[in-house]
């Protein structure tokens, strides 16, 4: 064999010359298909979870649609004929229906301006206690309540304030009179809300101490150095580390700001105290199940939930802009 037959062939010219050699295609797989494949087992976990929203969250949505149609108790499921927004106008010159959106907003007002910065508070109480034991008994004291049914919440301040209860029998033995303080339109606010903050305020430090153990203590030893108190090492220091957490919460807590405990006012309320406790919720659940009047409770129902959903909307879209942090 010669040398002339290992020579390689001369490149060919002109074009085609400088053109590359053509390669072979891979196909493209997707990330999200590589990773399920990958990871199916803990995708298979979130199966349940997706049902349970899907049969109990997202399919009842379709019921909505009785809200624009007429229907009769032992008639279609989706309503007899269309009305188009009859009810929805019915409900906006309903004097009755201003009333509860009024206690409504009211009601949530306080419920958010006490239960969302108490725990806070708390929390950051908490969080001076230096002594293990007693930082262990106050947060067992705090957290019971959330335990506690709402019925034996309500049936407890029930006969608290019972003409005579406790709080009653105190007051005649500071030489006052008995006071119906459950029949009185004018207390039930301050009922409400003081039952709410003593069952959910304890409960609601819980994030907020896990959010604290996440603070660089570096940060800390540098605002000592600087000759910081302790008033603005949590000033400066503690409340910027947990302003994720609590900007997120307070999101939350604007999503639920209409849907006021429904349990608990209908287990506390009664028609002497209607003019400041009856809520859309409770409304909606006397119309409903007392008067079978569901298509004007539907669309007073999903007229709250647009209100729910502007709101959280409208919070996040503040909050991103203006402090940085946001649900997405």
């Amino acid at each position: 064999m010669t040398s002339e037959t290992l020579r390689p062939p001369p490149p060919p010219s002109g074009r085609a010359a400088t053109a590359p050699a053509p390669t072979p295609r891979r196909r493209r797989r997707h990330p999200w298909r590589r990773a399920l494949s990958r990871d199916w087992q803990l995708y298979s976990l979130a199966v349940l979870p997706l049902l349970f929203f899907l049969v109990f969250r997202y399919l009842p949505m379709i019921g909505n649609v009785i809200a624009f149609r007429r229907f009769s108790p032992g008639g279609s499921v989706f309503g007899e004929y269309w009305v188009g927004l009859r009810y929805f106008r019915l409900f906006l010159a309903d004097p009755t229906f201003w009333q509860v959106f009024t206690n409504t907003l009211v009601l949530g007002t306080l419920t958010l301006l006490f239960c969302f910065p108490l725990p806070i508070v708390l929390a950051l109480l908490l969080n001076e206690v230096r002594t293990r034991r007693l930082k262990r008994l106050v947060q067992s004291v705090s957290y019971l309540p959330h335990f506690l049914s709402i019925v034996i919440v309500a049936a407890m301040v029930m006969q608290l304030l019972s003409m005579d209860g406790s709080v009653n029998q105190l007051v005649r033995g500071l030489g006052g009179d008995g006071v119906p303080f459950l029949q009185q339109p004018g207390w039930f606010r301050a009922i409400y809300v003081s039952s709410e903050v003593w069952q959910t305020v304890g409960w609601g430090t819980i994030l907020y101490l896990a959010a604290l153990t996440t603070i660089d203590e570096n940060l800390y030893e540098a605002a000592r150095i600087d000759g910081a108190s302790r008033w603005r090492q949590t000033w400066h220091v503690t409340l910027p580390g947990i302003r994720p957490t609590m900007v997120t919460l307070l999101i939350l807590n604007i999503g639920t700001f209409m849907a006021v405990g429904f349990e608990k006012i209908l287990l506390l309320y009664n028609p002497l105290t209607y003019p400041t406790a009856d809520v859309i919720s409770t409304y909606l659940f006397r119309l409903g199940f007392e008067s079978s009047n569901f298509s004007y409770a539907a669309a007073i129902g999903l007229f709250e939930a647009v209100i729910g959903l502007i709101l959280v909307l409208g919070a996040n879209t503040i909050s991103r802009r203006t402090v940085g942090t946001s649900l997405w």
